[in-house]
């Protein structure tokens, strides 16, 4: 698929991996951007950025509420006719484990996760309906390997890339295409302050180098996106040797458990 002359949906686009997509998308060609993400202001900051590239709109959303999903959708669908891309992007980072408490463990689950049902629930009947479209969902390297310090992340960016697949499987010759962005660390505000812990030890990358990998991708129609090419030795470590993996996790563990731990005792503190 290439962007050009595409209609293409942004969650989370007020900054970071969102904003970078909307703006590459927009340099592109692409007919239309419909940026959306809880921040107002950032979305029609975003807007401004490329509306001398394309036809772009700012739409409020909160992607763990269906009912506004659902109208995001809708918007694009009024104003354009039809979706290519949608991208479901938004999410979020909590630290810690079985002990985080189950409002915050909903709420990891409902942006890192279901946001990408709701997506899903909202744009593919019309796509179906065209016999075409493609879906783009933002998990994570955690979800293919796993996030030394936080099971919520790690958890939910699991199920992430589980229903990504679930959708290419079950929709793949209906004419929908699904991908999926698995990076490691990047400079956005889930990491601002840091290296990116654990995740950086490969190299902290730039939004728009992920954006760059994104159009690579699409343009191969390959499920997977992978900015950090060294997942993919990671994935076949883990899958060749399940204990070694295990093994060497728990190694990579011990050097940043001190550093999750306070990064925990600061979240409880703001909570």
């Amino acid at each position: 698929m290439e962007v050009r002359d595409k209609v293409t949906v942004i969650t989370g686009a007020a900054s970071g991996i969102g904003k970078a997509l909307c703006e590459r998308f927009a340099a592109e060609g692409a007919r239309a951007v419909v940026a959306a993400d809880i921040d107002q202001a950032g979305i029609d900051s975003t807007v401004d950025s490329i509306k001398d590239k394309t036809r772009a709109i700012a739409s409020a959303c909160d992607v763990a509420q269906e009912a506004q999903v659902a109208e995001l959708v809708q918007v694009a669908l009024d104003e354009f006719g039809h979706i290519d891309l949608m991208c479901s992007n938004a999410g979020i980072f909590t630290p810690g484990g079985e002990e985080v408490s189950t409002a915050a463990w909903q709420k990891i689950w409902d942006i890192n996760l279901m946001s990408h049902v709701f997506a899903a629930r909202a744009v593919l009947p019309s796509m179906l309906a065209r016999g075409e479209g493609y879906l783009l969902n933002t998990a994570s390297a955690a979800g293919l390997l796993s996030q030394v310090g936080s099971a919520p992340y790690a958890v939910t960016k699991h199920a992430a890339v589980g229903f990504a697949e679930w959708l290419s499987i079950t929709y793949g010759e209906r004419g929908i295409k699904v991908s999926v962005l698995c990076p490691q660390a990047v400079r956005t505000a889930m990491t601002a302050g840091g290296d990116g812990g654990v995740a950086g030890l490969d190299g902290m990358l730039e939004p728009d180098q992920l954006a760059e990998s994104v159009i690579e991708t699409l343009a191969h129609e390959r499920f997977l996106v992978l900015p950090h090419p060294e997942v993919l030795t990671y994935m076949q470590r883990k899958s060749g040797d399940y204990d070694r993996w295990l093994a060497g996790m728990r190694r990579l563990h011990g050097r940043f458990a001190e550093v999750y731990a306070q990064r925990g005792e600061a979240a409880n503190q703001s909570d």
